[in-house]
């Protein structure tokens, strides 16, 4: 059977677990092509509601909870959070994102159990599943030459949120080729390979189409670029081109 059988065969079967026995059951951290193959099962008719989270309003990895009709309590996902610091700011070494996540996966951890990291100036915040929070308190010690600690994010309403930047110019039409160039100040004909290799997700569905066109408030991530939101065209130029604004994720 492959992968992706194996995947929606697990998706089904955490389903009719959530129906049979009346009770919530989580996935664990589902990326972009996950999530979009999620999506396309027929849950319609099962007696369960699949909804995401991941932390955050726009994390691109979350879990889903498949929530039985009847149920009527909140969600609690097993997510926690932890920001990872250095222990000496002053003669630590300037860690990037892919940093933070080698040293956690070089303990052994699956990816599956981890979330989005949003970087902070000095810091990173890392989402994960909440049975391997005391563990990464004990064990994350040392990133590179740099001596860090981890502590936990207790209150929900305390987990980061992603920082934006604002990004503007003028496009020929609002295709996700042109715009998605914008948005990372490239070419157009650099971004097709992204497209066609199913690289690009639009409000976490995959589309494969140059052409798509995207709508205001659209959030679109491209695996090994990064992810932004659309904002809006805000007028046509005297050579037929638009002015748009949309708003790329640090």
């Amino acid at each position: 059977m492959e992968k992706d059988d194996l995947f929606k065969k697990r998706m089904t079967e955490l389903s009719k677990k959530a129906y049979f026995r009346g009770i919530l059951t989580f996935s664990d951290f589902l990326d972009l092509n996950e999530q979009n193959m999620l999506q396309s099962l027929s849950m319609k008719d099962t007696g369960v509601t699949v909804k995401l989270w991941g932390g955050y309003e726009t994390a691109e990895r979350q879990m889903a909870a498949f929530v039985p009709d009847a149920f009527c309590c909140k969600e609690d996902y097993p997510l926690a959070c932890l920001r990872i610091e250095p222990l000496n700011r002053k003669f630590s070494d300037k860690l990037t994102h892919r940093d933070y996540l080698g040293a956690i996966l070089n303990l052994g951890i699956d990816r599956s159990k981890i979330g989005d990291i949003l970087m902070e100036e000095d810091s990173a915040c890392v989402f994960c599943h909440t049975s391997l929070c005391e563990f990464l308190k004990e064990e994350i010690c040392r990133i590179r030459h740099t001596s860090v600690k981890a502590e936990q994010i207790t209150e929900i309403t305390d987990f980061p949120v992603p920082k934006r930047e604002e990004v503007s110019g003028t496009v020929a039409s609002a295709r996700l080729d042109s715009i998605i160039a914008l948005a990372f100040k490239t070419s157009r004909s650099s971004v097709i390979p992204f497209i066609e290799g199913g690289k690009v997700f639009v409000n976490g569905k995959s589309v494969v189409s140059n052409g798509y066109t995207i709508k205001d408030g659209d959030i679109i991530s491209v695996r090994g670029k990064g992810k932004f939101q659309f904002g809006s065209v805000t007028n046509k130029t005297k050579k037929d081109r638009y002015h748009v604004i949309l708003y790329r994720y640090c």
